[in-house]
């Protein structure tokens, strides 16, 4: 779904850890170049390339991808990319989650002891494969680290906003030029509708949501949500409702 010039946010439909889901990886291009935020599950590099050929760009063009935190639905085809790319591209990600990502340390939410009663409740080959997934997660080394405030020089300007809680180092991210909001998991969208971090995937709540003050200082027109889309209504007082409420 084209957001704004240059920016798409894609769809991928994902199954995992017993349901399925909607998945919005963001892309960013311009004649000369293109950046992907985020990669979906493992295995959705197809879906990747597909949706980049439906805008006209080929993955010769794919410069960066930047994962805004370490969960397995954010980094899942990273590898994929990296290989086909020969190791070509710009791997980002906040200083944080980077040894979770490079597979120093185990990913906080996908490991087989956090995953004990997921595993325990799905069919034996379900389970088989998740707990697989789990003791061979997806890992990629990161060329950059990043820092809040930080500006990438790409397409206008890419502002990091350092929005943790969700996990150690997640990122969220501010195209000035368009002026829309990559919220990755610091927000969930539901039916267009803003609503704060998911309480049940959240490490940290009480810093996830003072993370939200963060997006206030800037003047946003669309918000992309990695779990459930765009939002474009009145966002500044959607987002300072979901402060005061929560």
């Amino acid at each position: 779904m084209r957001i704004a010039n240059g920016v798409e946010m894609l769809e991928l439909e994902a199954e995992g850890f017993g349901g399925k889901a909607v998945l919005h990886p963001t892309l960013l291009w311009d004649d000369k170049e293109a950046i992907l935020i985020d990669t979906g599950m493992p295995g959705q590099y197809e879906q990747i390339i597909s949706a980049m050929n439906r805008v006209g760009l080929s993955l010769d063009k794919l410069k960066a991808v930047i994962l805004t935190h370490q969960d397995i639905d954010h980094i899942g085809s990273v590898p994929e990319i990296i290989k086909a790319t020969k190791g070509r591209i710009e791997i980002f990600a906040h200083e944080l989650d980077k040894p979770y990502i490079e597979g120093e340390i185990p990913l906080i939410k996908t490991n087989p002891k956090s995953m004990a009663k997921i595993l325990d409740s799905l069919p034996e080959v379900q389970s088989r494969i998740l707990l697989e997934l789990c003791e061979n997660p997806p890992k990629a080394k990161i060329d950059t680290t990043l820092s809040d405030g930080q500006e990438l020089p790409y397409f206008g300007g890419i502002k990091v906003l350092f929005t943790p809680g969700h996990t150690p180092g997640h990122i969220s991210l501010y195209l000035k030029k368009s002026r829309v909001l990559v919220a990755a998991d610091a927000m969930i969208c539901i039916e267009g509708n803003l609503r704060g971090p998911v309480e049940q995937t959240t490490l940290d709540m009480d810093t996830a949501i003072s993370s939200l003050d963060e997006f206030l200082e800037y003047d946003i027109e669309s918000v992309i949500c990695y779990h459930g889309g765009v939002c474009n209504n009145k966002v500044h007082t959607q987002i300072e409702n979901i402060i005061k409420n929560l």
